[in-house]
């Protein structure tokens, strides 16, 4: 039986560009950096509290993974907006959210009520959009 995950990728534009992205911006941090080609590396990063889980940044290009054809579709579903949606929670959006704004994260969508909690969309570097939400308590 399955007994957990833990890796999940997300695409990226620019590995580099990426790995700043996660780190200095939503806090993350570096799980592995191993070379596995040239200037490409397997990295992985966590949220602080979820090491458990680690997300792998995977560079799009052309080479072992992709044909030229294959990289430059994908880049493009990825700059759109296409890909990488994921829900990242917190304790106090509201804070979290003005943390990251003035850390230069875009967001589509500011903090608004949900029937579920608190919900604000947000793109890192690459295009991927995420949902940071903080979830309502259960009712006891």
């Amino acid at each position: 039986m399955i007994r957990k995950m833990s890796h999940a990728s997300i695409y990226v534009i620019d590995q580099h560009s990426a790995e700043e992205f996660y780190i200095n911006k939503l806090g993350f941090e570096q799980r592995m950096k191993i070379p596995i080609g040239k200037n490409t590396f397997w990295l992985t990063v966590s949220p602080k509290e979820q090491p458990e889980l680690e997300i792998t940044l995977m560079p799009i290009q052309n080479g072992e993974m992709f044909d030229s054809n294959t990289a430059d579709q994908i880049s493009t579903l990825v700059k759109n907006g296409t890909f990488g949606f994921g829900v990242f929670e917190c304790k106090n959006i509201y804070a979290t959210y003005q943390e990251l704004k003035e850390k230069g994260v875009e967001f589509t969508k500011e903090p608004t009520e949900e029937f579920y909690g608190i919900e604000a969309m947000f793109k890192d570097d690459s295009g991927n959009w995420f949902s940071l939400t903080q979830f309502k308590e259960p009712e006891k």
